[in-house]
């Protein structure tokens, strides 16, 4: 059974710092790529980060040069450091493979999540 579960978020001042980890389980993590997604109130869910099977690392615009995705195969863990966080940078953050998990039914799997607010 494919499980994902994201750790790290919480309240933090703009420019300040929080690491996002996300532990997967039911998938062959070392095969493939991961991502780092989020979604705002009242927007669609983004890809923000993007690390290969390989560690090529890719990201959106709006988290280069503040981001930073890493992985550890042996642990099935995926991380997101995130610096100089700005209020737009609230949002709930997801981890997933990059393309998301396709269930049996049709439909991407998430899992619950977890929630950063920026704000002083």
């Amino acid at each position: 059974q494919v499980q994902l579960v994201e750790a790290g978020g919480g309240l933090v001042q703009p420019g300040g710092s929080l690491t996002l980890s996300c532990v997967a389980s039911g998938i062959i993590f070392s095969l493939n790529a991961m991502g780092w997604y989020r979604q705002a109130p009242g927007k669609q869910r983004e890809l923000v980060a993007r690390i290969s099977r390989g560690l090529s690392t890719n990201y959106a615009d709006s988290a280069k040069g503040r981001f930073t995705i890493s992985r550890d195969n042996a642990k099935n863990t995926v991380y997101l450091q995130m610096n100089a966080l700005k209020s737009e940078d609230t949002a709930v953050y997801y981890c997933n493979t990059d393309p998301p998990i396709r269930t049996k039914y049709g439909v991407n799997y998430w899992g619950k999540g977890t929630l950063v607010t920026v704000s002083s």
